[in-house]
């Protein structure tokens, strides 16, 4: 499993089969680890056994270090710094996974309308010029939700003017890697792997 969890889909008039509604009334909350871990029982309970996400995609997780030319400025590096602990912070919470920082200050929280979303309202909001930070949870179950990042989050962030997308390193699927990265460097955008220590 990889990608976006659409969890937006519970207030979208969804009609569950029975299975599924005993499955919802199971779940303590509606966020995506408490689902994602029903479902993972689910199919437990029918022999069926989820992999982590990252089986046979090692070369797809990024050791650290700038993966692009460009390396971050000063005060990109101190938005950097200001990111990953409040990137953190709301991963823990299973909120989202995704901050936009600018000058160090907060400009956008991703929930469950996804990093995408969490972009474009950094952009509108800051006219450009900002530093993204996605994460994986302090306890992430590599089975499913890994924080991802393709081709299309380079181009929102391109259109929105961002400099710099802080990921964790050993903890991000790159799909599609080296057309991401491709589009990263042409779009001068800093793409960063930390290992960090908080």
């Amino acid at each position: 499993m990889a990608g976006q969890v659409k969890h937006t889909q519970l207030f979208r008039g969804i009609l569950p089969d029975a299975r599924a509604l005993k499955l919802l009334l199971r779940v303590k909350d509606k966020r995506a680890d408490a689902l994602l871990s029903a479902v993972s029982s689910e199919l437990a309970s029918e022999g069926i056994e989820l992999l982590p996400s990252t089986t046979y995609l090692d070369h797809l997780l990024p050791t650290p270090g700038c993966l692009t030319r460009r390396s971050p400025s000063a005060q990109e590096r101190a938005d950097l710094d200001f990111g990953f602990p409040v990137a953190k912070a709301i991963a823990e919470l299973d909120i989202g996974q995704t901050v936009a920082v600018k000058s160090q200050a907060v400009v956008a929280v991703e929930a469950m309308e996804g990093t995408n979303a969490c972009i474009q309202r950094a952009g509108q909001l800051t006219g450009g010029g900002f530093v993204v930070v996605k994460v994986a949870r302090p306890r992430q179950d590599f089975r499913f939700d890994l924080p991802v990042i393709g081709p299309l989050t380079i181009r929102t962030l391109a259109e929105q003017g961002a400099h710099v997308l802080g990921i964790e390193a050993h903890k991000t699927l790159l799909l599609e890697k080296d057309d991401l990265l491709a589009a990263a460097r042409a779009a001068d955008i800093t793409l960063i792997a930390f290992a960090p220590t908080y």
